[in-house]
């Protein structure tokens, strides 16, 4: 097998209360590594579109995330994946023997508006950095 078609770590990211979160997280582990990780997020229910707040906070970091709808969560996603990353729900997230997971604990400012988004969408992308720089260095 030659080192192009070696296959590259699949990270899934679960925030069963608030799939923005790990649709945001999703979004800049994509954009900060490219293609060398598959990059996958979920909720605990499917959605019709993420959060307009969330879709503007991207935005304005030139991430554009308004045609992407986050996923229900299920086993097989997590069976899936080398490493999944549960943002504040690890209690309620299936584990699985020998399997990578990372908890973030993200603190959550009340309201919906950009506002209220934007210091979660900072957090999220400090995290992400050093996270692609552990699972995909260049």
């Amino acid at each position: 097998m030659s080192p192009s078609a070696a296959p590259r770590p699949s990270v899934l990211f679960v925030c069963v209360h608030n799939a923005g979160r790990s649709q945001m997280a999703a979004a800049f582990l994509t954009h900060l590594a490219g293609d060398r990780i598959e990059v996958r997020s979920a909720g605990s229910a499917p959605a019709d579109a993420v959060n307009p707040a969330v879709v503007e906070a991207m935005k304005e970091v030139g991430i554009d995330i308004s045609a992407e709808t986050p996923k229900i969560l299920t086993v097989e996603a997590v069976q899936a994946s080398d490493v999944v990353i549960t943002m504040g729900c690890g209690d309620t997230c299936p584990v699985f023997p020998g399997k990578r997971y990372l908890d973030w604990q993200l603190d959550d400012p009340a309201g919906q508006g950009v506002d209220a988004v934007r210091p979660i969408r900072d957090a999220i992308e400090t995290r992400v950095r050093a996270l692609v720089a552990e699972v995909a260095p260049s």
